[in-house]
This record gives C-alpha cells, structure tokens and sequence, in this order.
C-alpha cells in the first residue's frame, strides 16, 4: 500500500509543477518516439520487401548488378540497362528443370503508377508474404489486348473502378510523359490487397505493350504514323523482348546448375539471379545505416532522460521545505529516495506513452504518402515484442537516472530541518 501512497503523492507533487516539468515530458516523448519511429521503419521497410515475392527461385535479365535486376524487376526501383530477347525467354522455359516462368516487361506509367506488361502465369504463380497467390477484388484479370487490371492501392488513389478508361505513359514518373492516348485501355480487374509493391501497379498484357508501341521508335511516336487499336489487332504482337523473367524450379536444388546454365547463355549475355540471397546483400549493405539510426535515437532518448533528471534537480532547491516537512511527518530518508524515483518513472511513462501515441498518429497520417510515393508499406499494428523491450528499457533507464535527483534529495533531507531555507 505505501508504494501506491507513494505513487499518489508523486503525481500531485509533478502536477503542482507541471509548468516546469512540460518541457522534459515532451522531451522524453519526442525522442521515445523517434526511438520507436526508426525500429518500427527498419522492421516494417524490411518486410515489405521480403514479403513481396515468394517462391521465386530466379530472376533472369540482361547481365549486370543483380542487386539493380532484383530491385528493377521485383520492386521497380531504378531502370534497366538492357531487355532481355523473347527467344531466351521461351527456350529459358522450355528448361527441363523449370517448372514455371512469368515474363515482366516495364518501361511504362499510369500518373505515377508502374505499368507491368506479363501474361497469365503471373496470376497463376506469382506469390507473396509466405505463400499467398493473388486474389481478384473486383472483375478479373485483364484477357483483351486493351484490358488493364489495377493494383488496390493505385485504384483507391485514383478512384478508379470496373469499366473506366484510361491512357497509359510512356517512361516512368509523373509530369512531361508522352500518352499512348490513340490506345486507351478499360479497367477490368481490380486486386487485392497485399501490403507489397503489387497494390501499386497496373498490369496489361505482353501483346498490349507491343501494341501501343507500334507506332514508336526510339521512345517516340514516328511522325505521320498513327496505329488505331483496331489496326494494333491485326499486327503481329508476339513481344520481341522483356525486361526480366521469374523463374521457378521444379526442383529447388537444381537452382545453382539452372543459375550456372543461364550465366553461360550462348546467344545473349544473361544472369539468374536468386532474390532471397540478393536480398540478403542489400540488407547487410545497409545494416551499418540501421545501427547508426538505432544508436542516433538511443542517445536522444538518453539525452532526453537526463533532461528530465535536471529538471527535478532545478526543483530540488524550492523543495526542500516540501521534503523536511515530509521527515517530520515521518518519512524516512529512503522514503524521499523511492517519492523521487517514483516521480522520476511517472514522468517518463508519461512521456513515453505520449511519444507511442505520437508516433501512431504519424504512422496513420503519413503512411499512405510513403506508400504512394515509395511503394513501402508501414503500417499501425500492436507494439512488436522488440518495441515492447525498448518501451521497458526507456522506462528502466528513467528509474535510474531519476536517482540521481533522488540520492541528491536523500542527502538534503538528512540534513535539513524545518527552518525556512534560504
């Protein structure tokens, strides 16, 4: 009962001195949320591309950086350097030891939106998160050389639904992009969520890309030339490249001699690169950025700590008549050491809490944004058990440093009487 006392007491002796004590709260919160803020980002940006693909065994293109082929043709990050030929693709296929490709062509945009041109078997193997197929929302998936089917994210964004219209971009970006407008495509499908890059992008077909690039050359529409969709139709739109193809195996332990058999490609210079191992690199490149993060933000927050503990010892002075009167209603000298400790951890579960808070208001307020613009899924969701150990560690860190204010009081109040300080 007396630690309850105690805690009580506490609260009405920080609440008379809430005016001083805001600044240091607010301090404890901003730097707990940032704390929290950059394992939350570390954890939720590593999953998000982790999760994306499943049960890939290899990505094929053009011989470069298989760390740019992997973010290129999974994630859309950055550009390719060259398409890989459409014969490769078919006799790459048509491997003993494959069980199954997914052609990807990119190059094109929808006001911001990757475009993604593949056939059917991206719906039929592609996986994400441990497994999961695509699911169809709404419609289905596009068959029509002019139907598109849109990620859920790209659709809600641009209030797309069943039967709209729309025209496509040539490039990547947003502003200063030529339109295939001659070709407009209708919206047949929309997908479901899946918390990956997929919610993000448009799909179309192989032949529809070749379509609306018939009357291009040189990423340019050849003057006086102009191709109407019903014209397209009757072309040969059997693709003359891609950018990359999703290999699966049969056999996951053939990977290395399936990999060894495309790096030494006779007609064209090829790499099959394995996104689990490659991912694996990326991480470890940037796992010196992630700890410095996480070491910024623990010295914040410590600095934050110690912020609070000064500002009970700046108090300490205009106290001591509080404290000695205290000792002559009988409180023992460790009596004042566990009122000041209990402050001290009072004031850092408030502001830790208050930074948790704020940093979930940022998460719902922000998360949409980065996700539109970065394709990165972070998401409100129950503290981690990591976020938990950190939230007690700010706490028992505060306990600790609010001894020292503590033992300062300790030795005031064996010295000090009732007399009037001055």
């Amino acid at each position: 009962m007396k630690i309850f006392y105690l805690f009580s007491l506490a609260k009405k002796s920080a609440w008379n001195r809430r005016g001083s004590l805001v600044l240091a709260i607010f301090s404890v919160a901003l730097s707990t949320a940032l704390l929290l803020g950059v394992e939350r980002i570390r954890t939720q940006v590593k999953e998000s591309f982790t999760q994306t693909i499943s049960g890939v065994d290899l990505v094929v293109g053009t011989r470069g950086g298989d760390i740019e082929l992997t973010l290129y043709a999974i994630f859309h990050l950055g550009s390719a350097a060259n398409n890989m030929s459409w014969k490769s693709a078919k006799e790459i296929a048509a491997l003993d030891d494959i069980a199954w490709t997914i052609p990807i062509s990119l190059g094109d945009s929808h006001k911001g939106y990757p475009v993604t041109a593949t056939n059917a078997d991206f719906f039929d193997h592609y996986k994400f998160r441990g497994g999961k197929r695509i699911a169809i929302a709404s419609g289905k998936p596009f068959s029509d050389i002019f139907d598109v089917t849109i990620g859920s994210e790209a659709a809600k964004n641009l209030g797309y639904k069943i039967g709209d219209q729309i025209v496509l971009s040539h490039g990547e970006g947003r502003t200063n992009l030529a339109e295939h407008s001659d070709k407009p495509f209708s919206v047949v499908g929309i997908l479901a969520p899946t918390g990956t890059v997929i919610d993000r992008s448009l799909y179309i077909s192989l032949e529809a890309m070749e379509a609306i690039h018939i009357d291009w050359q040189g990423g340019a529409p050849i003057a006086g030339l102009s191709v109407s969709p019903e014209m397209a139709r009757k072309f040969d739109l059997e693709p003359k490249s891609i950018t990359s193809l999703l290999v699966g195996l049969k056999k996951r332990s053939k990977v290395f001699a399936v990999q060894r058999q495309i790096n030494e490609w006779q007609s064209e210079a090829l790499i099959g690169v394995m996104p689990g191992v490659t991912m694996d690199r990326i991480w470890r490149t940037i796992n010196v950025g992630e700890r410095a993060l996480t070491f910024i933000s623990a010295l914040v927050t410590i600095a934050g700590l110690f912020g609070l503990a000064s500002a009970i010892l700046a108090g300490l002075g205009e106290r001591r008549r509080e404290l000695a009167i205290l000792r002559a209603a009988g409180a023992r000298p460790m009596d004042i050491v566990a009122l000041l400790s209990c402050e001290g951890v009072l004031l850092v579960v408030c502001g830790a809490g208050l930074g948790a808070a704020a940093l979930a208001l940022l998460i719902a307020i922000f998360s949409p944004i980065v996700a539109d613009s970065y394709g990165i899924a972070i998401y409100l969701s129950a503290p981690s058990a990591i976020e938990l150990a950190l939230l007690a560690a700010i706490v028992l860190a505060g306990f600790l440093t609010s001894m020292i204010p503590a033992i300062r009081a300790y030795r005031m109040s064996l010295s000090d009487g009732l007399a009037v300080v001055t």
